[in-house]
């Protein structure tokens, strides 16, 4: 593992940390080694460590959770969409989910492979079994959406979908903190039906249904 080679050392273990996410070293949702673990992989204390991850934490990339560790929130971060999602209304937001899954629930459904489609089945699955809590819920349901992106087989649909994951993410937990209400099984039957739609091919319904539920999100905020 190749260490920290320059000051300042949290900025570099911040960079090594979000290089090994992007290479897909953690999945989506995934929990992140102790301190112990990574501060010798990376060449630096453990305070450092810490420091990276409050950086990579304010980029929407991690998350900590008390008692629990550190889990990926978002699979990039990048600086210029930082800027544009951070100063946007989460209304706007929304709106340019709709624009973005739309679009991605229509080309999968024509694009889908099989492998798309068990990881799809695969992310609506641990949606359904993530329903305790509301970090949990928000991000196995940021997964089963992302799952539907990257089968349309368009890198820039997805590098859109995760520019915008890290805002869409707080935001829905302070939506749902309020609502004390979230993964019904009305909800999930949804999200199933938007499956089904994608697997069977049916372009026209899977963007109907992508459509129909990000509207209503965005009606939720309202």
């Amino acid at each position: 593992m190749t260490g920290v080679q320059r000051a300042p050392l949290a900025d570099q273990a911040a960079e090594l940390l979000l290089g090994r996410i992007r290479a897909g070293e953690w999945e989506l949702g995934q929990k992140l080694p102790g301190e112990t673990t990574l501060a010798p992989q990376l060449g630096v204390g453990r305070s450092t460590v810490r420091e990276a991850i409050r950086k990579l934490a304010g980029r929407g990339v991690l998350a900590s959770r008390q008692g629990s560790g550190v889990f990926v929130t978002a699979l990039d971060a990048r600086e210029d969409w930082g800027d544009v999602v951070i100063r946007a209304d989460i209304i706007a937001v929304i709106e340019a989910r709709v624009a973005i899954e739309t679009e991605a629930a229509a080309l999968a459904a024509e694009r889908r492979s099989p492998a798309g489609v068990r990881a799809i089945r695969r992310a609506l699955a641990d949606r359904a079994a993530r329903r305790g809590r509301i970090e949990e819920h928000v991000d196995a349901d940021t997964a089963f959406h992302r799952s539907i992106v990257a089968a349309a087989g368009n890198p820039i649909l997805l590098e859109l979908f995760d520019g915008v994951t890290p805002r869409v993410r707080q935001a829905m937990i302070e939506m749902l903190r309020i609502r004390e209400s979230f993964g019904s099984d009305v909800d999930q039957a949804e999200h199933a039906r938007l499956a089904d739609a994608i697997a069977d091919r049916d372009a026209v319904a899977a963007a109907a249904l992508s459509r129909a539920h990000l509207r209503s999100l965005r009606e939720a905020f309202l």
